[in-house]
This record gives structure tokens, sequence and C-alpha cells, in this order.
């Protein structure tokens, strides 16, 4: 469904001609003066410039279809503060587009930390359960947190942290019978 929406994007894309140069440096001048149908204009020629910069981080870890949206928003945010500070419009088009590649870098970024915390916070779990399952057979009863903090070398809090993502990833398991 997702390439569905994004083909249809893409067709939808095609009937809207994009900004020449000379336009975008109208459209510009209107925008300056408050004409929201300018900036309308401008935003919707731009898309193909959008998809483009998008299509470069392709495959970095996000789809398609949200790194368009990460570029659109960085798009609608350059014209808007050019609006704001009446920025030159010859310049525009480099400034939108440093945002745009901005845009894009920052949330590639923030999608491999976020990947990485997953999996450190993973492998965090499945020690904890591990060495759970060790106390248990070697007290002959379930550790306590604070026994199991003492062991992992962890605070309580953080064990109770760890436990709490166990049982949460549980509650949502689609295989659990009810």
């Amino acid at each position: 469904m997702h390439d569905d929406i994004y083909q249809m994007y893409l067709e939808e894309l095609k009937t809207i001609p994009p900004c020449t140069q000379e336009e975008e440096l109208e459209l510009l001048q209107k925008i300056s003066h408050g004409d929201q149908e300018a900036k309308k204009r401008l935003l919707e020629g731009s898309l193909g410039m959008v998809v483009e910069q998008a299509k470069a981080y392709k495959d970095q870890g996000l789809p398609l279809g949200d790194l368009i949206q990460e570029a659109n928003i960085a798009l609608i945010m350059a014209v808007d503060r050019f609006a704001a500070e009446q920025g030159e419009a010859q310049q525009f088009h480099a400034d939108a587009l440093a945002q745009i590649q901005e845009s894009l870098k920052a949330a590639v970024e923030e999608q491999k930390l976020e990947e990485q915390v997953e999996g450190e916070m993973l492998a965090r779990v499945n020690v904890l359960k591990e060495v759970c399952r060790r106390m248990a057979e070697e007290l002959g009863r379930e550790a306590t947190v604070p026994e199991l903090a003492e062991k992992m070398k962890m605070t309580e809090d953080e064990i109770k942290d760890i436990m709490k993502l166990t049982l949460d990833a549980m509650s949502v398991s689609p295989d659990v019978e009810e």
C-alpha cells in the first residue's frame, strides 16, 4: 500500500509544472507582499526538486515517502522563513535546497540513532532475561530487583525500566493468546 500511495503521488506530481527560475523570482516577490496563492504555487512547483533530493537519501533507513515528507516540511519552512525575513529572492533556491538537505540528513541520522538505541535495549533485555534465569536456578526462586541490580551492576531503576520494556513488548505482541 505504501508504494501505491507513493506512485499516486508521483503520477499527480507529473500534472504540476515545475517553477522556472523566472517564475520562482516572480512568485517570491509576490510572497514577500503576503500573496498566499503565490506561496501555494511556489510550493507545488518545487515538489519535483523535493522528490529528487529525497531520492538521494533512499535506502538509508527511512522509506522514501517519509523522506519526501521531511523534505516537504523543510521546503515549507524555507518559504515561511523567506516571507518572514524578506529574504533575497536570488538566494532563496540555494537556501531552500540547503534546508531540505539538512532536514533529510537529520532524519536519516535520527533513524540510525533510534535503531542503535533499540539494539542496545534489546541486548539489555536479553542479558536481563538470561541473568534472571540463571539466578532463579542458583537461588531456587526468582531474584529480586535489588539482587538483579547488584548482579548486573545497574541501578534498580534501570532494571525496572528494562522489565517495563519487556512487559510492554509482551502486551502488544500479536502472538499472545487471550
